[in-house]
């Protein structure tokens, strides 16, 4: 669907949207700057109280959204979220953001435990497949005439490689993997997919996580000289959804070390094991 002027309709715009993790952090600054956009907002988490902070806060504002109780890594639980969606909606949702993440660092592989790889690729990877498989078939078969989406949240960690966070690094490549085969899959649908992948993000992330005392020190100090508000990246990467970008890196430092690593990967790679043995975390 073209609009009047040969412009794609704005999919953040007006939508009946699903947000994980929507909590906190990124996922609240998505529910929120969606409403402010006019969207409706259903905002789940596997924490309802917080889930519900955040529609008071769009309350506040006038906007409309619901709180929803969702685990992200139970298969049933993100069937009956789309169930509950479309019944509060009304409708089929139009967006669909996979936000609902976690943190993990601090330890090589070979000695972090198999139970926080498990725990990491539960909620970071497995609740973005689980969101894709039932969101997907509803998003490809609604109404064409509105525009709709998919918004995966990954990480610069995708493509990073950064030593002592393999099950984070892991769990992000596997959303970008993710998010590129829905893309092609969903090529000519009308179903936008975008995946985000920032660095440093001022959120809750590092503490909520299960990261070392010496990874949460120095990832705190990284956050607070360089990264993002979580509202400026939720705003960032909303336009690059519309824009039909498939890719939204909103720091610097993660378009240059996406674009080195495509040009170099071996160098990519010496170059951060070098700078490992230089500084460990």
């Amino acid at each position: 669907m073209i609009g009047p002027f040969g412009k794609s309709p704005k999919v953040s715009h007006h939508a009946r949207a699903v947000v994980t993790g929507a909590g906190s952090g990124i996922g609240a600054a998505f529910a929120i700057e969606l409403a402010k956009r006019g969207s409706r907002v259903v905002c789940s988490d596997i924490d309802e109280v917080a889930a519900k902070r955040t529609v008071t806060a769009i309350g506040e504002f006038g906007g409309d959204a619901v709180a929803i109780a969702c685990d992200v890594t139970q298969f049933d639980a993100v069937q009956d979220l789309a169930v509950q969606s479309q019944s509060w909606f009304g409708a089929a949702p139009t967006l669909v953001i996979n936000n609902a993440g976690v943190g993990s660092g601090g330890a090589p592989i070979g000695e972090l435990p198999l139970e926080d790889w498990q725990w990491v690729l539960g909620i970071n990877l497995w609740g973005p497949i689980y969101g894709s498989h039932v969101f997907a078939p509803i998003l490809r078969t609604g109404d064409t005439e509105v525009p709709r989406g998919i918004i995966n949240v990954a990480s610069a960690a995708a493509f990073g490689a950064a030593p002592g966070m393999g099950a984070y690094n892991v769990s992000k490549a596997g959303v970008l993997m993710l998010s590129e085969t829905l893309a092609a899959e969903l090529s000519g649908s009308g179903v936008k997919v975008t995946v985000l992948c920032p660095t440093f993000v001022k959120t809750n992330i590092v503490e909520a996580g299960r990261i070392s005392a010496n990874a949460t020190k120095l990832a705190n100090r990284v956050m607070k000289l360089t990264g993002f508000t979580a509202e400026k990246v939720a705003k960032t990467c909303l336009d690059a959804h519309d824009r039909g970008d498939l890719y939204c890196m909103p720091q610097l430092e993660a378009k240059f070390g996406w674009n080195i690593k495509r040009l170099a990967p071996g160098t990519y790679t010496r170059a951060v094991g070098i700078l490992n043995r230089i500084a460990p975390l």
